[in-house]
């Protein structure tokens, strides 16, 4: 089985934002962050599980994903992903990267636990250390085009 451990974090909502991922299976360990310039914290949640999930190399795995993110969990085991899709995201945001989570997500067995965040879970602090740091590092920040697209149109 793959664990995936995830968090995002964003300064200001929106604002700079970033990832961060702990891939573990047996003695196999691997980080993975990233940041953004603007973006919202629960994209950046939510591209923290794409991210551990297009990581894995083979179809077909057993993975358990550990977030302390409601939206992300309940969005997936309360079924509103699903309604979200038959309605064309209608009135939702993140379409984008709700479409990439479940191309992806299709292609596991994947469950979920939650973490309650900033208690002291060792993976979900190291996670939210890497997420802070990507979301701080101005030098390698990414655009995060979909949303800043769309937050222009708002404006």
């Amino acid at each position: 089985m793959i664990q995936i451990f995830t968090d995002g974090a964003s300064s200001g909502n929106p604002g700079p934002g970033g990832y961060g991922v702990i891939l573990r299976k047996g003695s196999h360990y691997k980080e993975l962050s990233g940041g953004f310039r603007k973006t919202t914290n629960n994209r950046m949640e939510l591209l923290a599980v794409i991210t551990g999930l297009e990581a894995i190399k083979n179809l077909n795995q057993d993975v358990t994903i550990y977030s302390d993110s409601k939206y992300i969990i309940d969005s997936v085991e309360k079924k509103w992903l699903d309604s979200w899709i038959r309605k064309g995201f209608v009135g939702k945001k993140n379409k984008d990267l709700w479409m990439r989570f479940h191309s992806i997500y299709t292609q596991h067995t994947v469950r979920f636990i939650w973490v309650k965040g900033h208690a002291g879970h060792p993976e979900n602090e190291r996670c939210d250390t890497l997420a802070v740091e990507a979301s701080k590092d101005k030098n390698n920040w990414k655009i995060d085009s979909v949303f800043e697209a769309e937050h222009a149109k708002i404006l």
